[in-house]
């Protein structure tokens, strides 16, 4: 047998016999499968509503998954291990040493598989979350993101010096990725430093190459520094794990460990800094906030050539008009207006589509005086929105009508017929059209 031959076949056989081993003991088995399945059944509860359920979030509960498996049930496993002298005795063997470590390494890898096909056949039939959109691609992203926690889970193995330090170790890693690290926490919702911190953390490149798997990338980072990133913090964790890992629990962790350790963070140093010297770290809006992210070259290619005129059946729009109004209702309309609660939102982006909707109502529901409160509306736009601001909430409704939340009924301007979500999202960028055009110039005030 050639020396390649035996080299795979100790591989295949010290993989046969970690995942024997890890099937018998309860601890393994807690981290590879059941806490997966807790998981997926707490973001089940949490994430529900979503339509479909849990799509948005399998890229976090997967590198949940992964990291849990790869931090902690590998270098648990591996120390665990170290201490009952099996590793001792494993090096007195025949074998190349590289053989035995990496049939360990298979072994996770195959349990990790496991745990994944299991989190997605359960979300499917529980939840009704669907399959990857993209096979080939979350099967990608699912192999670089277990080769980088893999890694990492080598260097903690090297590290520690037993079982609790372990715990302790793995959980300096886990918790502030899932914290932080856009992981537990949707990177969205999370302070604009936080996001940006969580570039530095491996973490974030593996949700946004599951995620994507999924849906449509929304991390500004990209698929491709997504998987390099994964890719270099892998090789690096792996390579410094390989060289440091103990084979005796007699020999204790050192200065080379803590310094091989370092050297691991320095990739994700290196990583971080990659994404922020390429400008892959800017903020990632949260839903209902793609509006500061409209740009002027955006603007510039609205259109308003095919606007219905101020005087015609649809869409109309009194000229200025002069205090004190012509009638009470209007007086009230004004003062309603400033107290209007949805148009009191911390989301000024969300503040600007409701009152465009709210013209868009009036005319829907052909008030007597629609013009009169589209006219009013546009005042309040001015009044409360500085300019640059509003310019770009203006052109988010025309260019993203299905953004965002609209309303139907306002009772508290008399509109308290129900109107069509669809027929005010289709009225309020007329709406929005003229009133960006009056910002713009395009159009004149008599």
């Amino acid at each position: 047998m050639s020396a390649s031959a035996r080299f795979g076949d100790a591989l295949l056989r010290q993989a046969w016999l970690s995942l024997r081993l890890n099937f018998r003991a309860p601890m393994p088995v807690v981290y590879g499968y059941l806490l997966p399945v807790v998981f997926l059944f707490g973001f089940g509860g949490i994430f529900r509503a979503g339509n479909p359920p849990l799509l948005a979030e399998m890229g976090q509960l997967l590198t949940i998954t992964i990291l849990g498996s790869a931090a902690l049930g590998l270098p648990t496993a591996l120390v665990a291990e170290r201490e009952r002298g099996v590793w001792r005795r494993y090096r007195l063997l025949p074998v190349a040493p590289a053989a035995l470590v990496g049939g360990v390494v298979l072994a996770r890898f195959a349990i990790v598989a496991g745990a994944v096909a299991l989190q997605l056949v359960l979300a499917h039939l529980v939840f009704g979350t669907p399959w990857p959109s993209q096979p080939l691609v979350f099967l990608v992203a699912a192999l670089a993101a277990t080769f980088a926690f893999l890694g990492l889970g080598l260097v903690i193995a090297a590290l520690a010096d037993g079982v609790p330090v372990v715990q302790a170790l793995g959980q300096c890693l886990f918790l502030p990725m899932i914290l932080l690290g856009g992981v537990g926490v949707p990177l969205a919702v999370l302070p604009i430093w936080a996001q940006r911190l969580a570039g530095f953390m491996p973490g974030r490149y593996a949700v946004a190459a599951l995620q994507s798997g999924f849906t449509e990338m929304r991390d500004p980072v990209g698929l491709g520094y997504a998987f390099a990133a994964l890719l270099v913090v892998g090789a690096a964790a792996a390579a410094i794990g390989l060289l440091l890992f103990r084979w005796d629990s007699a020999f204790r962790a050192g200065p080379r460990q803590r310094l091989g350790a370092l050297l691991a963070l320095a990739a994700w140093v290196a990583v971080g800094l990659g994404a922020a010297g390429t400008g892959r770290l800017r903020p990632l809006l949260p839903p209902g906030y793609a509006w500061q992210e409209i740009t002027d070259a955006q603007i510039a290619t609205i259109t308003y050539e095919n606007l219905p005129g101020d005087n015609e059946l649809v869409t109309r729009l009194a000229p200025p008009l002069v205090q004190p109004f012509a009638s009470t209702r209007l007086e009230s309309v004004a003062a309603r207006l400033a107290v209007w609660a949805p148009a009191q939102t911390e989301n000024s982006g969300e503040n600007i589509r409701h009152l465009v909707a709210l013209a868009a109502l009036a005319d829907l529901a052909q008030d007597p005086q629609e013009g009169e409160i589209a006219r009013l509306v546009y005042d309040r736009l001015r009044a409360v929105h500085p300019a640059d601001e509003l310019r770009r909430g203006l052109a988010w409704i025309i260019l993203c009508p299905d953004d965002g939340t609209v309303v139907t009924s306002a009772s508290a301007f008399g509109l308290r017929r129900e109107i069509d979500e669809n027929a005010v999202r289709n009225r309020a960028p007329l709406y929005a059209q003229k009133f960006l055009a009056r910002e713009l110039g395009r159009i004149r005030e008599p």
